[in-house]
């Protein structure tokens, strides 16, 4: 079983972790997604931290990824095509936009699985960066 799943990936954390671990638990070969910066202005209100190419090489040198695959259009259906993927997981925000109907309405035209998992409450890319940005402010304060 191929299972393939889709991120930013930005400033890698223990909440990937546990989701990509899940996710390889699911199957035999866990293929990963990863967003452009283009991609990502599509849909968050700010551009990853880290470049792309250093997202992949992150995720290529984790033991739970088979297959890292970069993509650079907001649509989901040639990366499970491209990875023949078995099973696709999608984050609890899933939602009801063009590119998550075109990818649902294929997997199950093609008798395929979407398993939705929650997101893990312990950490986030979007957290790290609100503490970095609060502590910058500490230490600028005058004394």
């Amino acid at each position: 079983m191929i299972v393939y799943t889709v991120g930013t990936f930005d400033l890698l954390h223990v909440g990937h972790l546990a989701l990509l671990n899940h996710c390889k638990s699911l199957g035999d070969i866990l293929a990963v997604g990863v967003a452009s910066d283009d991609v990502v202005n599509q849909y968050k209100p700010n551009i990853p931290i880290i470049p792309l190419e250093q997202r992949v090489e992150m995720l290529e040198a984790l033991s739970c990824v088979d297959i890292v695959r970069p993509y650079h259009t907001l649509e989901y259906v040639s990366g499970c095509k491209a990875v023949g993927a078995d099973i696709f997981v999608i984050g609890e925000d899933w939602g009801c936009n063009s590119h998550n109907l075109d990818v649902s309405g294929y997997l199950k035209e093609v008798g395929k699985e979407i398993v939705q998992v929650r997101y893990n409450p312990r950490t986030s890319s979007t957290k790290i960066k609100e503490m970095v940005l609060e502590q910058r402010n500490v230490c600028a304060e005058p004394y």
